[in-house]
């Protein structure tokens, strides 16, 4: 189905991780059953997306074979796909998965390594349409947390974002185009505050920006946390300062929780107004 995020003030999108070592929540949905149970009970949670990956990108992780990956992904895709029609984007960097699953009836590429592979591009060329997401990430999950530096995180952010879409752009892409910061990906907890602090800036560039800390480290160490499902009230104290300052997606562990929190946020500001 085509995505149009205008329709709505702030889209939550529910994470399904189909892997053994997530760092939240790592091997608990890798059985496909378990995995679309899962997703089902987002949706009934109140999810207005889902967003599936069969990869961990977490801090250290190693990649997947492409056989493996697509083995996590396709009969959850499919039984999902039969079962209701929310939109459901697909994490992945790897062009033949982008394929392979677009062509079963995904509706978005979320792509951590912003669509740099150039096959990748040909994927957009053939799904011209479908919308995409361009994240910034510092190195790669095996070493992207190794003394990651910026002169100015901000500016160096927003300064490779607005590169990849122009790139994606004179490729030929029409879709529509998310931006993400990228959190925890090759950054610090002060880089991870600053560019918080700047998704207005961000979301003046006029593309919708999509904020993804749910139960990170960043929450963790901002509350004392170590353990990653006890985030949970941090994470949706962030959820609602992103939306306050423009974020359009926000993407999370916690479904239920952070429907119910937007909700009654945005009806006191409005009310406050």
């Amino acid at each position: 189905m085509a995505i149009d995020f205008r329709v709505k003030p702030y889209w939550v999108m529910g994470v399904v991780n189909i892997t053994p070592d997530s760092f939240s929540d790592g091997g608990q949905f890798l059985q496909t059953e378990a995995a679309i149970q899962h997703a089902l009970k987002l949706v009934s949670d109140g999810a207005d997306m889902l967003d599936l990956g069969a990869e961990s990108t977490r801090p250290g992780a190693s990649p997947v074979s492409t056989q493996e990956e697509l083995s996590r992904l396709v009969p959850v895709l499919r039984a999902l796909r039969q079962a209701t029609d929310i939109p459901i984007s697909i994490d992945s960097s790897n062009p033949e998965v982008m394929r392979a699953c677009l062509s079963l009836g995904a509706d978005m590429l979320n792509d951590v390594r912003s669509f740099q592979a150039a096959e990748s591009l040909t994927v957009l060329n053939e799904f011209c349409h479908v919308p995409i997401c361009l994240m910034h990430m510092q190195g790669d999950p095996l070493s992207m947390q190794h003394s990651p530096y910026y002169e100015d995180v901000v500016a160096d952010v927003i300064a490779f974002l607005t590169q990849q879409v122009s790139r994606v752009q004179q490729q030929g892409f029409q879709g529509t185009i998310v931006l993400d910061p990228g959190f925890g990906f090759g950054k610090t907890l002060a880089h991870n505050i600053a560019l918080f602090k700047a998704l207005p800036r961000m979301v003046s560039l006029g593309y919708p920006v999509l904020v993804g800390v749910s139960r990170k480290k960043m929450i963790g160490e901002l509350t004392g946390r170590a353990d990653p499902k006890e985030r949970k009230a941090g994470s949706i104290a962030a959820a609602i300062e992103a939306v306050r300052l423009g974020a359009k997606i926000i993407r999370v562990h916690d479904v239920a929780e952070t429907v119910d929190a937007l909700a009654v946020s945005r009806q006191l500001r409005v009310a406050q107004d």
